[in-house]
């Protein structure tokens, strides 16, 4: 048995995929986002992603892949995210269990440090998957984007029986801009590769509705929980690492202390050195001008 924790309109299981999601109910779940270790080496608290080969880390995932396939309802949408070295693996294991239906590209800006014998990697790849191809979840009108073919160009579309200008707006594209998160961000959290409430709330408006419940299989800083909560749904996370756990049992409102401490966010501080003084203050007085300017 793993911990379990649960709100109001969330629960957090403490433990490690796949095995922990025996946990969920088969075919309960209407959309699953899934965003594992990326065999890369990086460390997440107490565990440091490196499997002992390429065949074994594909190995792994292929089990908590069908682990989640068997979550989805039969009208289910799966998200998964990977290295792009990896990525075509996932692909085409995944192509005879469920349908792919879009290859996304989520592309971000640069940190300033740059590879400088190859071109470095500035985007992560998102497969959009279904169970049934004829009976998903797809709410256009709920992500759409201004086309500026229409609404700033004000182009005329000649192709109609009567020429008219171009729609105003769209839906989005398989290629997505959005800004990583960035330490003074008021949603930023200690773990490192925290992804953007912004990269959650389309894929969660899109793809399940008010009521529908989603599952983070590797919930980290449980920001699809957070936004999942925000929008009105119900939400599963799974998490291995207690001091993740912590920080999902806080964002949710789920618990304000866990034995005998109390959880607490970051504490964020600016400090600007200004002749013989330094100055401190709080990172939300920044955070205005770092959004502004993309960060």
């Amino acid at each position: 048995m793993h911990a379990k924790y649960h709100g109001p309109n969330a629960t957090v299981i403490h433990g490690s995929s796949p095995g922990a999601l025996d946990e969920v109910p088969d075919a309960t779940v209407d959309l699953i986002f899934a965003d594992p270790p990326y065999n890369i080496g990086k460390r997440f608290a107490n565990f440091v992603d490196r499997w002992s080969s390429d065949g074994e880390y594909i190995k792994w995932c292929e089990e908590w892949l069908m682990a989640c396939v068997r979550k989805l309802k039969d009208h289910g949408a799966f998200y998964v995210m990977s290295s792009t070295q990896c990525m075509p693996y996932i692909d085409l294991f995944l192509r005879d269990k469920v349908h792919v239906l879009s290859r996304i590209v989520w592309h971000y800006d640069s940190s300033g440090v740059q590879a400088k014998n190859k071109f470095g990697s500035m985007y992560e790849p998102i497969l959009f998957c279904v169970k049934d191809q004829n009976r998903y979840t797809f709410n256009s009108e709920a992500i759409s984007v201004e086309a500026k073919t229409g609404a700033k160009r004000l182009l005329i579309d000649y192709r109609k029986p009567t020429p008219a200008q171009y729609n105003t707006s769209k839906t989005p594209g398989n290629v997505w801009y959005f800004p990583r998160v960035r330490y003074r961000m008021a949603e930023y959290e200690e773990h490192p590769s925290q992804k953007p409430e912004a990269l959650l709330e389309r894929i969660i408006k899109v793809s399940s509705n008010v009521g529908d419940t989603v599952l983070d299989p590797f919930a980290g800083t449980f920001t699809t929980n957070a936004v999942a909560k925000r929008l009105g749904r119900q939400s599963i996370g799974v998490e291995r690492e207690l001091q993740y756990v912590k920080i999902g049992l806080r964002r949710l409102g789920i618990r304000s202390e866990l034995h005998g401490e109390a959880l607490r966010g970051p504490e964020k501080t600016y400090v600007r050195r200004n002749g013989k003084h330094a100055v401190r203050r709080a990172a939300e007085a920044q955070r205005d001008f770092f959004e502004d300017a993309g960060e």
